[in-house]
């Protein structure tokens, strides 16, 4: 059962994190740093990573520094997003946030530790991929967490808000904001199993499309998930006046459109057989989670 399976894989993911914080010099930024992205979360995006190394025979052991580093990068953006001067969340996985807990000023360090700790973790002398592969690890990750990736689309997501926006520029910003990620956790096994250059875009705008699908989901839940489901505030985004495909094409499009994307993304994966069925009961959890 997937659930189980996420289950497994987050006590995984934190297990290693926990074991490599403590092994570090100690800081007062450790404990928010650990409640930010240690406790809860469903770790997906990892989850992803390792469904991903499978279609090309990768071992967990060749991925789990940047199964790990990518959702430090993803807590870092939860934290900073929760933040009274962006979307202003009290609730983050079923617990006050980072700031409610520790205050503003330490949740804001907190998630530019857990930015940067993700780039120690890929380039850690340790971590047996090669030294080409972790310069193109970190280009890739810096590109996708940044101006022109979560940073940019949360931008966005906040200058968009109570404004009249198509639906181009909708999905432009949440393929950033959210799809980037997923697009960095499709492309950097590619890196890590030697495929070239064409065969690793393609694999990040595959990416991409299940961090969009991602973010449909999300809003769906907004609209219908409970607060116990969801783990935060929900119908917030029509309060906040959030510019987002459910509320420019209206609920029933909206996940028509989203179940034709998951089916074309199940479709480019099909290729691979069996090596593929995790992968596929992932992409299908991740919208079907809602109902």
């Amino acid at each position: 059962m997937i659930k189980n399976q996420l289950k497994y894989n987050a006590d995984k993911i934190d297990k290693f994190l926990i074991n490599y914080i403590r092994k570090q010099k100690k800081s007062l930024l450790v404990s928010p740093m650990k409640y930010g992205v240690i406790s809860g979360g469903k770790k997906i995006r990892a989850k992803i990573m390792f469904d991903v190394g499978k279609l090309f025979n990768i071992s967990e052991k060749k991925l789990i520094n940047i199964c790990v580093a990518v959702e430090c990068i993803h807590s870092y953006s939860l934290i900073h997003d929760d933040l009274p001067c962006m979307d202003n969340d009290s609730i983050r996985r079923g617990k006050p946030a980072t700031h409610k807990k520790y205050g503003e000023a330490t949740a804001v360090l907190a998630g530019n530790s857990l930015l940067t700790l993700a780039f120690e973790l890929i380039t850690d002398k340790k971590y047996s991929i090669t030294h080409k592969q972790k310069i193109e690890v970190v280009k890739s990750l810096a590109e996708c967490s940044g101006h022109t990736g979560i940073a940019g689309g949360q931008q966005l997501d906040l200058k968009f808000e109570n404004k009249k926006k198509k639906i181009s520029q909708i999905i432009d910003m949440q393929k950033k904001k959210t799809g980037k990620l997923f697009n960095f956790c499709f492309k950097a096994v590619g890196i890590i199993a030697n495929k070239s250059t064409k065969e690793k875009e393609s694999l990040g705008i595959l990416g991409e499309n299940i961090g969009l699908l991602f973010q449909l989901a999300d809003d769906f839940l907004d609209i219908k998930g409970s607060k116990k489901l969801v783990g935060k505030q929900i119908q917030k985004d029509a309060k906040k006046g959030k510019s987002t495909l459910l509320n420019l094409m209206g609920y029933k499009k909206a996940y028509k459109y989203a179940n034709n994307l998951k089916k074309n993304i199940l479709l480019k994966i099909e290729k691979h057989g069996k090596k593929a069925k995790d992968l596929s009961e992932t992409i299908e959890f991740i919208l079907g989670r809602n109902f």
